[in-house]
């Protein structure tokens, strides 16, 4: 199995930063594309960024210039850096990878529970 657990949100004054973890354990062969969601309330969960293998990045119009994606490969683990942040922010925030187990052949998607991220003054 695969267990993929956020931490790091919190509440934060508009303007200031976070950082976002996401620690994947378990059998583990590879992980091959990272992301964040986030989901507010009553909207849709959206992308907003994205690692993949070949340590490409992209991000949502939404957070480009204030956010960034990282991993320490070594850990398992990825991050989402957030500065600037404002009202809009607030949301719960997903990691979600595709990951391939040791011993199969295929990759599974799997998503974290979610970590909550309020921006107010």
């Amino acid at each position: 199995q695969v267990q993929l657990v956020e931490s790091g949100g919190g509440l934060v004054q508009p303007g200031g930063s976070l950082r976002l973890s996401c620690a994947a354990s378990g059998s583990i062969f590879t992980i091959n594309r990272m992301n964040w969601y986030r989901q507010a309330p009553g909207k849709e969960r959206d992308l907003v960024a994205t690692l993949s293998s070949d340590n490409s990045t992209d991000y949502a119009d939404s957070v480009k210039g204030r956010v960034s994606i990282s991993r320490d490969n070594a850990k398992n683990t990825w991050y989402l850096q957030m500065n600037g942040l404002k009202f809009e922010d607030t949301a719960i925030y997903y990691c979600n990878a595709d990951i391939r187990r040791r011993y199969v052949s295929y990759v599974g998607n799997y998503w974290g529970r979610g970590t909550q991220v309020t921006v107010s003054s």
